[in-house]
């Protein structure tokens, strides 16, 4: 397999110290991400470091799997036309060099983000690292786990085979736009198997939902006004004409939410308001959860 394909670099041309420090001053800043693996950590820590910053916006350029001179040549061509922020995970020692020392000759700052936990765990553990390009990626048992996962969710996903929720881990129940899809494959790409149920008024929940032991059953709820703002901007989207429809009256969705809250609580399961959380912050609350339960499994009904 070739290079990624990035865009083609173009002639190099000389940047003043004024070009750049309009762009770094300005409302934005180049940043690029460059990974001998997929990039997947690398992004998402750039991205909940420049989520801090209001007045200024990062213009990113990703490069994954760099794993020969060639391929980074190509990057560098990238960083001197467009030089801002230099972030990386790269575990070879000549292409760290190199785009170190590249880096330096552009004045642009530069830093690994593996480098100082590798360094931290090998002066705790007084043991040197074994650097492997994409450990974290193996086909081993724990991806496998993950893949299981998802063909699960995948299967049970909106109140699809109810009669095999007992086999899920996470079973997640509310009432239409509360997020159980997206936080259900969410959870799934973590390895846990998880199936959700749609929540209608006037419609009985099947009785043995209400009997799962082994699954953590977990009920979403959130304000009338955020699932009527989420089902409009979804009719929008399908361009169908329900303004007159119950699916987004405020007090019709205020029923809904009562009915969806008064069944959790009868049945004991827990509650998370899911009104100003990100499908990440609604999942990591799902694993709190789950990570509680089977720290004390004696407490399962």
């Amino acid at each position: 397999m070739g290079p990624p394909a990035w865009p083609s670099p173009v002639s190099s041309t000389a940047h003043t110290d004024s070009d750049f420090m309009t762009e770094r001053n300005g409302s934005f800043f180049h940043l690029h991400l460059v990974s001998d693996s997929t990039g997947e950590t690398l992004i998402t820590v750039a991205r909940a470091a420049t989520a801090q910053y209001d007045s200024v916006s990062a213009i990113e350029h990703v490069y994954p799997l760099v794993r020969t001179q060639k391929q980074l040549e190509r990057v560098l061509v990238e960083i001197e036309e467009s030089p801002g922020i230099v972030l990386y995970t790269l575990l070879e020692g000549p292409l760290t060099v190199r785009l170190e020392a590249k880096c330096q000759e552009f004045g642009v700052p530069c830093m690994s983000i593996l480098g100082p936990v590798l360094r931290l765990l090998q002066s705790y553990l007084g043991a040197e690292s074994n650097p492997r390009v994409g450990a974290q990626h193996e086909l081993n048992a724990e991806y496998f786990r993950r893949i299981d996962a998802l063909n699960f969710t995948m299967l049970h996903d909106d109140g699809q085979n109810t009669d095999e929720f007992e086999d899920a881990d996470v079973v997640l129940l509310g009432i239409s736009r509360t997020s159980k899809t997206p936080t259900s494959i969410y959870l799934a790409n973590r390895g846990v198997k998880t199936g959700n149920y749609p929540l209608v008024p006037g419609v009985p929940l099947p009785s043995h939902l209400e009997r799962l032991q082994k699954p953590l059953v977990v009920g979403l709820f959130a304000s009338p006004e955020r699932i009527v703002q989420i089902r409009q901007n979804r009719l929008l989207g399908l361009r169908a004409d329900r303004t007159d429809d119950s699916y987004i009256d405020r007090h019709a969705v205020a029923e809904e939410i009562a009915f969806s809250r008064k069944l959790f609580v009868r049945n004991n399961w827990p509650i998370i308001d899911v009104t100003r959380r990100s499908i990440e912050e609604t999942a990591a609350a799902v694993l709190a959860l789950l990570a509680e339960r089977r720290r004390h499994p004696e407490q399962t009904s």
